[in-house]
């Protein structure tokens, strides 16, 4: 951010159902970020959670040696230095959720992928988290082995040696493995010492055109707030590139949706910004690194329940182009991942509705027409993209989603 000296960082954690990551993301930042009446009663994670947390180092008293906290002091009231701040996304673990994780982790600098000691490694979200990190060329990963208080010594030995395996030949092979206890608060200096190692902050490109990767949208107001104390719907998200500043006027693609003459189409909304937040801290301007919530002057009406998410921000005439269909250039997996009996995947048919995630968006494709290692699909949802984007394609499989590989438009 530009109003702050430091470094900052986007990370995002994926996993499967109830391996912790929520309760991470709360020892690293103190923040809950399942908030939704469904996630609590339901124990997972719905939609996308932010937090952020400021990452410090110390020379510990106790062990003379480097050590590291998210505190401004150490735990013997040691002197810190701060490295720099860090956003997380908080992704849904969950198979059916996985549109919503890719979303998240599309937009991230790096990920924390969790795994639970006291389960077999690899469970099949597992394995369809960590090609999607793969596929989205997410290559800065460290791997959280949570939930060491729960087994002993040799079956967190047992449960490692099976990840070694599963990790052999991918992206992953080399990344540090961190034993953990998130609720016991146990070797989360170790983790930070590794995320700083491994996730570094890219270099921010401030000369192009401002693009934000729009990831939740919504409305701040309370019920009962007086008409005159109203403030703007709120666009959750990323900077991809340049800068965004308070007073911007800003374009929203590919917009909401709107009927004219019995014909569905979509609007391109104009806004102006009218406050930036990182976590809550207020600042001037919006840069790459860092999740960031954007103030505007829109009316609440347009933001809520995530309705602009997928779109994208930045100035008018100067914003990648709007597709409502595409030829896509496909390269297929070998195998369903994600399924216990290695299905494997057969060749895209002709009407085959598809998911298809790029950036910040998920939409449904409908096949139209069909060529060798390409097919043209005609889309439920316009998105906003380059034709270098990735593409990460999904068919249903039984009565889930799951991923088949990734391609780009032609």
């Amino acid at each position: 951010m530009v109003s702050l000296d430091i470094r900052q960082a986007k990370v995002s954690y994926t996993k499967d159902v109830d391996h912790g990551k929520t309760t991470l993301t709360e020892r690293l930042s103190g923040k809950w970020t399942d908030t939704h009446f469904e996630e609590i009663k339901r124990g997972i994670t719905i939609k996308l959670g932010y937090a952020n947390a400021a990452f410090y180092k110390f020379k510990n008293k106790q062990t003379n040696k480097i050590d590291y906290t998210t505190q401004e002091k150490g735990p013997n009231g040691e002197k810190t230095e701060l490295l720099r701040r860090v956003s997380f996304i908080d992704a849904p673990g969950h198979e059916s959720l996985m549109a919503t994780m890719i979303s998240g982790a599309a937009i991230m600098d790096g990920a924390i992928l969790l795994i639970a000691a006291n389960e077999k490694c690899p469970q099949p979200q597992t394995q369809e988290h960590l090609m999607a990190l793969e596929i989205i060329g997410c290559k800065n990963i460290v791997i959280a082995q949570n939930k060491i208080d729960l087994v002993t010594e040799k079956e967190a030995q047992e449960n490692y040696k099976q990840l070694k395996e599963f990790l052999k030949g991918t992206i992953a092979e080399n990344a540090p493995i961190i034993p953990i206890s998130a609720q016991q608060n146990t070797n989360i200096n170790y983790l930070i010492e590794a995320i700083e190692k491994t996730i570094e902050t890219r270099e921010m490109d401030l000369k192009k055109d401002p693009v934000m990767y729009i990831a939740r949208s919504f409305d701040v107001n309370k019920p009962g707030t007086k008409i005159q104390e109203l403030v703007g719907g709120v666009l959750g998200g990323a900077v991809k590139q340049g800068i965004l500043n308070i007073g911007d006027n800003i374009i929203i693609i590919p917009g909401t949706q709107i009927s004219k003459e019995g014909k569905t189409l979509w609007e391109p909304i104009k806004t102006k910004i009218i406050g930036i937040n990182t976590g809550d801290t207020k600042i001037d301007s919006a840069t790459p690194g860092g999740s960031v919530a954007i103030l505007t002057s829109l009316d609440p009406y347009y933001v809520k329940g995530d309705a602009l998410r997928g779109n994208i921000a930045g100035y008018e005439n100067k914003m990648p182009p709007v597709w409502h269909e595409f030829t896509l250039k496909t390269n297929l997996l070998a195998r369903v991942v994600g399924e216990l009996n290695k299905t494997e995947v057969q060749a895209i048919k002709l009407a085959e509705p598809l998911m298809l995630n790029v950036n910040s968006a998920a939409t449904i494709g409908m096949v139209t027409q069909l060529g060798k290692d390409k097919v043209h699909v005609k889309l439920k949802l316009p998105v906003c993209c380059t034709k270098e984007d990735r593409i990460t394609i999904s068919r249903t499989v039984g009565n889930r989603w799951r991923l088949i590989g990734f391609g780009n438009i032609e």
